[in-house]
This record gives C-alpha cells, sequence and structure tokens, in this order.
C-alpha cells in the first residue's frame, strides 16, 4: 500500500483537494490543542483494468490504489507537530500542495502569493524539524559510546552526523547519496525531508495553459530550483476546474479536458505522478472472478509480487506465468497468446515489469 501525506499552509486548497482525489467529504479536526489526520483511498487511473474486464467479464475489478492523509493544522502547528502522527511519520512521500491563485476573498497567510516563498518556507519547517530528531539521537549515541565503543553505533553517529551537515546547510536528507544498509539504518527515524516531495501548485483557472506543462509552470513561478533535487517532483491542478469536472458526466468532462488540452484530470495527475515519483509500477491479474491491478515497486522479483497477493502464493511459488498486457489484449484471449508463444513461464527472480499480466502458479 502506497501511503502519502498532504501538507501545505492555510488557505492552500490542500483539504479540497484532498477531499477531491479520495471522495472523502469529512475534514480534518482540530480539538484539544491535537491534530488529527483524516485517511481517504484514491484510485490510481489505469485503463488496463477496465480493458482486461471486457475480456474476462469478471465479478469485480480492482484498480490499484494509494493512501492519502490529510491533517488539520499542518502549516499552523509546524512541521514538528507532523513527527507525532502516525499517517505523516509513516508516510512514502509528501505532497505539499502551494497556492498560486489569486483570489481575494481568500486570505493568504502571508498575504502575499508567493509560490517559491511557500515551498521554501515549509521546506525550512521540514528540515528544522528533522535536525532536532538528529541533535537528540547525537547526545543518545555520545552517552552510549561512553559506555562502550561499538562499530555499529561509529556507523550510525557517522551517518547521522552526514545528515545533521546536510540539514544545517539547507539540504533535506532524501538528497544524500545512501547505500541500502544505510537506508535501512535510518528507517526508523522517519526523517520528513528523507521522503519524496511532490509539489502540487494550485493554479488559476486563468492559468488552465500551465497544467500541462509542469516544468513551466516551476520555471514561471520560481519552483524551478526544487526540480533540480533528488525525489522532488512538481504537478499542476486548479481546484476551481476540478470542482467543475466533478459535477459534469464522464463524456462532458473529456470533452472540457480536450479544450484545455489535457487527457486526464488534475486529479488524476497527482495520483499518477506520485506512483511515478515513489518508483512504482503496476502488474496486473485477470480471470472471471476478478481483474485488477497491484502496486509493486520497480524492480521488484517474481516472488515478492507474488506476496502482494498472498504470502502463501510467494511461500509455495513455482513459476510466473507471464504475458504482456498487449498482446492479451491484442490477441483476445490467454490462448491465442500461448498459440503464438507469447506467454513465458518465468522463475522467482524474474523481474516484474509494468503492464505484465501474470498468473503464479504455486503449491499448496
Amino acid at each position: 500500500m502506497l501511503r502519502t501525506a498532504l501538507i501545505g499552509f492555510p488557505s492552500s486548497g490542500k483539504t479540497t483537494l484532498f477531499q477531491l482525489m479520495t471522495s472523502h467529504l469529512e475534514a480534518p479536526r482540530a480539538g484539544h490543542g491535537k491534530i488529527e489526520a483524516v485517511i481517504g483511498m484514491a484510485r490510481m487511473p489505469d485503463a488496463r483494468v477496465d480493458r482486461l474486464a471486457d475480456l474476462y467479464h469478471p465479478k469485480k475489478k480492482t484498480p490499484a490504489t494509494v493512501e492519502f492523509a490529510d491533517l488539520a493544522g499542518a502549516g499552523r502547528s509546524g512541521a514538528q507537530a507532523l513527527l507525532d502522527v502516525a499517517p505523516y511519520r509513516n508516510a512514502d512521500a509528501l505532497l505539499h500542495v502551494v497556492r498560486a491563485f489569486r483570489d481575494p476573498t481568500v486570505t493568504h497567510h502571508a498575504d502575499a502569493i508567493d509560490p517559491a516563498a511557500d515551498a521554501q518556507a515549509m521546506d525550512d519547517e521540514l528540515l528544522l524539524a528533522d535536525l532536532a530528531v538528529v541533535e537528540k539521537r547525537i547526545e543518545r549515541i555520545d552517552r552510549d559510546l561512553k559506555k562502550g565503543r561499538t562499530s555499529e553505533l561509529e556507523r550510525e553517529r557517522d551517518l547521522i552526523l552526514r545528515c545533521k551537515d546536510a540539514l544545517e546547510n539547507g539540504s533535506p536528507i532524501r538528497g544524500l547519496e545512501m547505500t541500502d544498509e544505510d537506508r535501512k539504518m535510518l528507517r526508523g527515524f522517519q526523517f520528513l525531508s528523507a521522503k519524496p516531495l511532490l509539489l502540487v501548485v494550485n493554479l488559476d483557472d486563468a492559468d488552465a495553459p500551465l497544467l500541462a506543462d509542469p516544468a513551466r509552470a516551476a520555471a514561471e513561478l520560481g519552483l524551478a530550483p526544487f526540480l533540480s533535487r533528488p525525489h522532488t517532483g512538481v504537478v499542476g491542478v486548479c481546484a476551481k476546474i476540478e470542482l467543475e469536472i466533478g459535477q459534469l458526466d464522464p463524456a462532458d468532462a473529456r470533452a472540457f479536458l480536450a479544450d484545455l488540452g489535457l487527457t486526464e484530470s488534475g486529479v488524476d495527475r497527482v495520483i499518477r505522478t506520485t506512483y511515478d515519483l515513489l518508483g512504482y509500477i503496476s502488474f496486473l491479474t485477470a480471470g472471471e472472478d476478478e481483474c485488477r491491478a497491484w502496486s509493486i515497486p520497480r524492480g521488484t522479483h517474481a516472488q515478492l509480487a507474488a506476496g502482494e497477493i498472498h504470502t502463501d502464493i510467494a511461500r509455495g511459488f513455482i513459476r510466473a506465468e507471464v504475458v504482456r498486457f498487449e498482446h492479451l489484449v491484442g490477441r483476445g484471449s490467454l490462448a491465442a497468446c500461448r498459440e503464438h508463444g507469447e506467454v513465458r513461464l518465468e522463475g522467482k527472480e524474474y523481474v516484474v515489469q509494468d503492464g505484465d499480466v501474470i498468473n503464479f502458479r504455486f503449491a499448496t
């Protein structure tokens, strides 16, 4: 399950976007000095599931999903407060909703529309929150080293000091070069600035031409420097347009988007870009019971992919029967693909590719 969390200053449109993506109408609550997250699920747009359903006529079809969390007070209480909220601490990525729309009836927290300044201010909040955690950990390690030196503690101290240097120089932890062992050592800290970051720019409807060109939008709004950082992306949305699209039937919505030079809604672009930023792909399963897309990190081996369906399938893995989605829908049936040599038997070390349709053979 992909887990993402929305951050943003007041009046950025953060909660509106959350509700549009998840169809979750409950607003996040803040009471008794405590902030609470609201969790919602968004469907990963994938026409391949629909195409497979046309072939198999299953009892149900299930797209891949992404979990989003929204938090009352995020941006007011400071990033340090996010460390105490599990859906934020455990998130795989952060989505910073940045206000770029101009509406005199909606107060801006800094009394001026400046997307680059807001992005930097939030980044600074994340760095300071992580720096507090780093400094506390260094104090603890130094005390432990006085009791007895170990190579593991010394390695951790060296790594934490690298993080401290980066943070003090205004660089997020996500930009540091690390080994798999380094990342494993830091995993328990759940540093906010270590998480991939997607800047979601909430534009005016007058800026609709920028929606299809996020690089141009970033350049015009002063956000280009952020995109030079590793594991950072940008996507443009217009909440006002998205609200209009949500009231249209599918055919009218497609026509409306086409007039704007777009092929999908801003909500779908945010979900898809999040998926890509995290380096995830989808493999597919198809049958009369269900046609479904499954989320896995790029580079996942077949046996681990089988475990996404059920641990018993991974444990008893024998072979993966693999056919490309385009071959299956092009031929019209798995039997026809077999006749043309397009169905392969792969072992547990096979690296699953986006768009693979897989039937796992396993022993019970």
